[in-house]
C-alpha cells in the first residue's frame, strides 16, 4: 500500500508538471505580443522565462532520478518473479500436501501483486518518457555556445513593400519630406528586407545574487555596398549590445541601449530600423550608456521605477573619417551626458496604466570657447481608455538635443561661416511629441493611429542663421501622421498595412509633403 501511494503521488506530481509545462506555450500563443512593450513588461516577461527555464532544468534532474529509480524497481520486480516462480526451493512438496488450497491462493495473490506492480512501473515509465521528450525538446531550442551558459536566438525576418508619392530624405526609411527634384516622377515603388533584425541573448551565472545576461541585436540598414543592385545587399549594423545584472528590485545595465528617457514608440512594422516618427517628434537614440534602475513596490499592482544614468555625449554629428574616430562636440566637453527618469505604473488585466517624467543634460564644446548647455524635459504615458482602447505618447522640450533626434538631428545653427573660429553659434530650441490610439478589435487584430510634431522654434533662427552657412536647408518643423492595421494570425507571424504622411517646413522655403503606403510581412523567431 505504501508503494502504491508513493507511485500514485509521483504520477500526480509528474502530471501537474507536464500540465504546467504544456500550458505556458499555449497561453503565450493566445496573447499577442504588444509592440513595443514597456520596460516593466519586458522585465516581467524575462522573469517568467527564467522561472520556466529553472523549472525545465529541475524537471530534467527529476527525470534522471526517476529513470534511475525505475531501474531499481525493475530489478526488484525480477527478483520477486524469481521467488514466485520457484516454490519448490522452499519445501513446496510439504506445503502442497498439507494445504494445497492455501498454496494456490498464495501463488495467485503473488501473481496479481506482481502484475499490478509491473503495470505501475510501465505507466510511470510512459509518463517519464513523455515528459522527458518534451523537456529535451525545450532544451534543444537553446543555441549551443562555447561556454556552459545558455543562449537564445531571436529576431524577425521582415519584408516591406511600399509606394511613395513625393520625395524624401530616404526612399524606404523616410524621416522628412523634400521637394521633388525637377524632372523626377512624383510616384515611386520599391521593396526591402534590410529592416530584418537578428539578436542573441546570453544567460550568465549569478553574481552577488544577481542574474547576469547579455544581448546584442543587429539589422541590415547600415548602408549599401558599391555594386550593382547594391540596394538589395544592406550592410549589417549594430543596434544595441548590453550587459545586465538583475536583482529582485534593482538592475544595472551597461552597453549601447535604447534611450531609457524616452521608452515608448508608435506601433509600426513599416519602420523598425528607425523608430516610427524618428526626427518628427519621437526622441530616440541607441547610445552607449551606464544606468541603474530601482523598482519600489507600492502595492501588489503599483510600482514606482527610478532610473539614472550617464550617456556618451553625442549630438548627431557625422563622422569625419570612415575608419578613424574623432570626438564630437559633446565628447570634447570632457564629461558625459546625464539622464534621470521616474515612472509610476499600475498593472491591469490586459493593459497597464503608467506615467513617466525624465530630464537630460549634456554640455557641448564646439571649440574656440563656444559652449552650449543642452537640456531637455520629457514625459511619457500609457492610458487604457477602455478595455480595447489605449492612448500612449510622449512630449519633450529642450535645447541642443539634436543627438536625441529633436529638430531633425540639429543641435546648433551657425550665425556665419562655420570655417571661421569666432563665428557665433546658437543651440536650437525645440519642442515636440507624438500620441497614438490603439484599438484591439480581437486578440489577433489591432488598429493604430498616430500623429507627431517636431518644432524647432523658427523665431530663434530667423535673422541669426541662414541656409548658406548651415550645410543645407534649416528645417523648422516636421509633422507626421500614420494609420495602420496589424494582424497576427499566430504569435510568430505578423501581417501589416500602413499609410503614413510626412510634412516638412524649412525655415526659408515652402513646405513639402510625402505619402507612403506599404505592406509588411514578418516571421518572428
Amino acid at each position: 500500500m505504501n508503494s502504491h501511494r508513493i507511485y500514485t503521488f509521483r504520477g500526480a506530481v509528474w502530471a501537474g508538471a507536464a500540465l504546467l509545462l504544456f500550458s505556458i506555450p499555449g497561453r503565450a500563443q493566445q496573447i499577442p505580443p504588444s509592440t513595443p512593450p514597456d520596460a516593466t513588461s519586458i522585465r516581467q516577461l524575462e522573469d517568467q522565462i527564467r522561472e520556466l527555464r529553472t523549472l525545465v532544468e529541475a524537471m530534467r534532474v527529476e527525470n534522471a532520478q526517476s529513470r534511475a529509480e525505475m531501474g531499481r524497481l525493475r530489478e526488484d520486480l525480477q527478483a520477486t518473479r524469481l521467488l514466485l516462480e520457484t516454490p519448490a526451493a522452499a519445501g513446496a512438496a510439504a506445503a502442497t500436501t498439507a494445504a494445497p488450497a492455501e498454496t494456490g491462493t498464495g501463488t495467485q495473490a503473488g501473481s496479481q501483486a506482481s502484475t499490478a506492480l509491473e503495470q505501475r512501473v510501465e505507466k510511470l515509465e510512459e509518463s517519464t518518457s513523455l515528459i522527458g521528450a518534451k523537456v529535451d525538446e525545450q532544451h534543444e531550442t537553446n543555441v549551443e555556445t562555447a561556454s556552459k551558459y545558455r543562449a537564445r536566438l531571436h529576431g524577425i525576418v521582415l519584408m516591406n513593400a511600399f509606394r511613395n508619392t513625393g520625395y524624401s530624405d530616404s526612399f524606404d526609411l523616410p524621416s522628412y519630406a523634400e521637394p521633388v527634384p525637377r524632372g523626377w516622377p512624383v510616384a515611386s515603388v520599391g521593396a526591402t528586407l534590410r529592416q530584418s533584425e537578428i539578436g542573441i541573448e546570453i544567460f550568465g551565472p549569478k553574481v552577488a545574487g544577481a542574474r547576469t545576461s547579455a544581448d546584442v541585436q543587429l539589422d541590415f540598414a547600415g548602408g549599401f555596398p558599391d555594386t550593382g543592385n547594391g540596394v538589395n545587399f544592406g550592410l549589417a549594423r549594430l543596434q544595441t549590445a548590453s550587459l545586465r545584472l538583475d536583482w529582485q528590485h534593482t538592475s544595472l545595465v551597461a552597453g549601447q541601449d535604447a534611450l531609457f528617457l524616452s521608452p515608448l514608440s508608435p506601433t509600426s512594422f513599416a519602420s523598425l530600423a528607425l523608430p516610427a516618427f524618428a526626427f518628427a517628434g519621437n526622441l530616440w537614440a541607441w547610445t552607449p550608456q551606464l544606468r541603474v534602475e530601482h523598482r519600489f513596490s507600492v502595492s501588489d499592482q503599483q510600482t514606482i521605477t527610478l532610473q539614472a544614468g550617464v550617456f556618451d555625449n553625442l549630438n548627431w554629428e557625422f563622422p569625419n573619417n570612415q575608419f578613424n574616430r574623432t570626438p564630437q562636440a559633446g565628447e570634447l566637453s570632457g564629461q558625459p551626458a546625464y539622464g534621470l527618469r521616474t515612472a509610476w505604473s499600475r498593472a491591469g488585466h490586459d493593459h497597464s496604466l503608467s506615467f513617466g517624467a525624465a530630464g537630460y543634460y549634456g554640455r557641448q564644446n564646439w571649440t574656440w570657447g563656444r559652449y552650449v548647455d543642452a537640456w531637455a524635459g520629457m514625459a511619457d504615458w500609457e492610458i487604457p481608455l477602455a478595455p480595447r482602447l489605449e492612448l500612449s505618447g510622449e512630449f519633450y522640450r529642450g535645447v541642443g538635443i539634436g543627438g536625441l533626434g529633436a529638430a531633425v538631428g540639429t543641435s546648433i545653427v551657425y550665425g556665419g561661416n562655420p570655417r571661421f573660429p569666432f563665428t557665433p553659434i546658437r543651440g536650437v530650441d525645440a519642442a515636440g511629441g507624438w500620441a497614438q490610439l490603439k484599438f484591439r478589435l480581437t486578440p489577433k487584430l489591432e488598429l493604430n493611429g498616430a500623429v507627431s510634431d517636431d518644432d524647432a522654434f523658427t523665431a530663434n533662427i530667423r535673422g541669426f542663421a541662414t541656409d548658406a552657412y548651415n550645410f543645407g536647408l534649416i528645417i523648422g518643423r516636421n509633422q507626421g501622421a500614420l494609420a495602420n492595421v496589424v494582424f497576427r494570425p499566430r504569435s510568430d507571424l505578423v501581417l501589416a498595412g500602413e499609410f503614413r504622411r510626412l510634412r516638412t517646413f524649412p525655415v526659408y522655403s515652402s513646405s513639402s509633403m510625402t505619402n507612403v503606403a506599404g505592406v509588411s510581412a514578418g516571421i518572428l523567431f
